[in-house]
């Protein structure tokens, strides 16, 4: 059994949101209120809206497209020479 005198005492308390809703729930505060609800936040309701940053999406493709593109420049490069030499390039 659980020991006496060691444990909090949860009484019912209601939480209210700055919307309006109101919880009643059980708590070792009492009442209070909080400014934001499942019922009210943007998530919960489906009004969430993604919003690139500055590009920020841009900017990693970018950044992380050049190493890849220095290759591919290369090749094509090499490929072209051999294509004017009159030569086929080797496969691997």
């Amino acid at each position: 059994m659980a020991k006496k005198g060691i444990h909090p005492v949860y009484k019912p308390a209601t939480i209210t949101c700055a919307c309006g809703n109101k919880v009643e729930t059980f708590s070792t505060r009492s009442s209070f209120s909080v400014e934001i609800c499942s019922n009210c936040h943007p998530f919960y309701t489906g009004k969430q809206k993604f919003v690139d940053a500055a590009g920020r999406i841009e900017r990693f493709n970018k950044k992380y497209a050049t190493g890849q593109g220095k290759a591919d420049k290369a090749a094509a490069s090499a490929a072209a020479a051999a294509a004017d030499a009159g030569k086929t390039p080797a496969s691997c």
